[in-house]
């Protein structure tokens, strides 16, 4: 249904309420009024009877038992009603009824019995409201009511008046009245009808008149709905419907300018997207992103070929790539990440579908919608057993450059213990007698011989190192309770002073215990008076700093830069291996070593080591060969 057509239906449908409302309230008024006027021209009649008979009682000449009238009086009276019968069809009876005293009155209001009628015929019979209200007329006063007798309506009237011996009853016929009311009915139906038809077709034609403008704004809407926003609405006017087609046309300009920002947004966005999908697809790096329940919703082809599970049986479901060791480590990062910490890569182990154990190095991060709430993990895994054959490649590369540097020294220094050694057996060989000073001297220098190629074999031998989680304080007291009885045969003192905080570390044990026994060697040798060493461990932020200090000597400035090169040595016995070895095992464990001295004053050694993260290292362990 048009908007025409509903607009034309609400029109009449509010005219004809209010043309009804009128009718009805025309028609209550028409009916109150008709009552008025019978009430009145009742009253009006009844007066005129009472005058009448009460003039005829004057001049009477006798009078009956009862109240009857002289039969003159009744002759009168008889003709005075047919007269106003004639005159008023609606009248159909007048009933004299005779009058009580009040006391009479009351006891007579239950039943028609007991009043007796004077005058005239009693057709109409109320029993008990004409009695209530005989008796309230005998008051002398006029009562009006309507009443229904045999489905019938009618208008009933009592009247008396002071002096006068009898209440008169009029009977009114109502059907005349409704037949006015009837016909006031029709003739507003007829002209209901007429206006209806008139309104209707008025409405529809204002209507059509109305809107249309509103066609226009339609047409133009269906244009931009189709995306077509070049075309306008021509205005003419300044009414409502005008001021609508203006804003429609700014409205259709700014989505022009708008859609051309979308289109080009829009091709921004899917070569960006193209881009990301190619680079995703393409890198080397295996990346998966994992909901918060840990079912995986996207894998690239790096990650099929690395963990050998093809996308169909990764994407909706959680796989265990983690062995049962590392297992805790990706909730651990995964709560890091959503308390808003950032995590670098961790190099850790993964499982394959084979049940292959590889090395690689993860990089977690969340994807945050709108809001900024972490929606899902997005994990960038790398292969790392290449590197680590590289790395291990290098290394032994380096060995062997570095053993080859040393071999010319480690030749120069065995061959003066030998030298001494062919020296005294020649002697012993030629004297053929066996000198214990010789002996001493001998065995001397096989010490010698031995000490050098025992550190040239820690150096060159690849050794299987087994990092474990351990406290840096620990491992250091440990080797300061080890020497501790050597230090007092020097007369050296150690102390130490450490902080509360955690200082656990990925370490091979043995190796850092090797390194704090040189330093603290080192440190012993280099007061040969006695004095005092001092540890200082502390930690900032990820790094953990081990300061070991000695009142020695000192180390002049020129010599510091050359300490770790091969058999360079300050000390008479030194072979200069020590120092060497201690610097390496600190570079494979990614930390540094500084050397501060001063000459007489004293020598600091300061070791930094990174600090594990016990969030996502505790417990990984690693193995290599150096």
């Amino acid at each position: 249904m048009s908007f025409k057509i509903k607009f034309s239906f609400l029109i009449t449908l509010i005219i004809l309420t209010a043309f009804l409302c009128i009718v009805i309230v025309e028609e209550i008024s028409t009916i109150r009024n008709m009552e008025q006027t019978a009430k009145e021209q009742m009253q009006s009649i009844s007066k005129h009877v009472a005058q009448m008979m009460k003039e005829e009682q004057e001049q009477s000449i006798q009078s009956t038992d009862g109240g009857n009238l002289y039969n003159h009086s009744a002759e009168r009276l008889n003709s005075m009603v047919d007269v106003l019968q004639a005159l008023d069809d609606q009248l159909l009876e007048v009933t004299l009824f005779a009058k009580k005293p009040a006391e009479e009155a009351a006891a007579a209001a239950h039943t028609i019995a007991d009043w007796g009628v004077a005058y005239g015929a009693y057709s109409y019979v109320d029993e008990g409201g004409d009695a209530v209200y005989l008796a309230k007329a005998s008051n002398d006063a006029f009562h009006f009511r309507e009443v229904e007798i045999n489905g019938v309506e009618y208008m009933k009237s009592y009247y008396s008046v002071e002096g006068f011996p009898y209440i008169i009853g009029l009977v009114y016929d109502c059907e005349s009245l409704h037949q006015v009311v009837s016909l006031n009915r029709i003739s507003a139906l007829q002209y209901g009808i007429f206006i209806l038809l008139f309104v209707l077709f008025s409405s529809y034609l204002l209507s059509g008149w109305l809107l249309r403008p509103l066609r226009n704004i339609l047409w133009k809407v269906n244009e931009v709905s189709q995306g077509r926003f070049d075309s306008v609405i021509k205005v003419i006017g300044k009414d409502e419907f005008s001021l609508l087609s203006l804003k429609i046309n700014a409205m259709s300009q700014n989505l022009t300018i708008y859609m051309d920002k979308l289109r080009k947004a829009f091709e921004d966005n899917r070569r960006m997207k193209d881009y990301l999908q190619s680079f995703i697809n393409h890198t080397s790096d295996a990346i998966h992103v994992v909901d918060l329940d840990d079912r995986i919703i996207q894998v690239n082809q790096a990650f099929e070929q690395l963990f050998g599970y093809d996308s169909e049986e990764a994407i909706g479901y959680s796989l265990m790539l983690a062995p049962e060791s590392h297992r805790s480590e990706m909730r651990l990062i995964q709560n890091s990440l959503l308390s808003g910490k950032v995590l670098p890569a961790q190099e850790t182990f993964r499982i394959t579908k084979s049940g292959e154990v590889i090395p690689v190095s993860v990089t977690v991060s969340p994807i945050r919608d709108e809001k900024g709430d972490v929606q899902a993990f997005a994990s960038i895994t790398r292969d790392m057993r290449s590197r680590n054959r590289m790395e291990e490649l290098l290394r032994r590369s380096e060995k062997l450059t570095t053993v080859g540097q040393l071999a010319a020294g480690v030749a120069h220094e065995i061959r003066n213990p030998l030298t001494t050694l062919r020296g005294f057996l020649q002697l012993q060989q030629q004297s053929k007698k066996l000198n214990v000073e010789h002996t001493s001297l001998m065995l001397s220098e096989l010490d010698r011989i031995n000490l050098i190629v025992g550190e040239f074999l820690i150096l060159a031998k690849p050794q299987a190192t087994r990092f474990t989680t351990k406290d840096v304080r620990t491992v250091l007291k440990e080797v300061m309770s080890l020497l501790d009885s050597e230090a007092h045969m020097y007369n050296v003192v150690f102390s130490h002073s450490l902080t509360d905080a955690s200082c656990l570390v990925s370490c091979e044990e043995n190796q850092l215990k090797q390194v704090f026994i040189n330093l603290l060697k080192n440190g012993i040798e280099a007061m040969p008076n006695g004095g005092r060493i001092h540890a200082h461990v502390a930690r900032k932020q990820d790094q953990i700093t081990i300061s070991i200090t000695d009142e020695g000597i000192g180390i002049p400035e020129d010599m510091i830069a050359k300490i770790g090169s091969p058999f360079f040595t300050g000390k008479e016995s030194g072979t200069g291996l020590g120092m060497m070895i201690s610097q390496r095992i600190i570079h494979s464990h990614q930390g540094l070593m500084e050397i501060q001295s001063q000459v007489n004053v004293g020598t600091t050694v300061t070791i930094m080591l990174p600090a594990l993260n016990t969030q996502s290292n505790e417990g990984i362990l690693k193995e290599s060969e150096q």
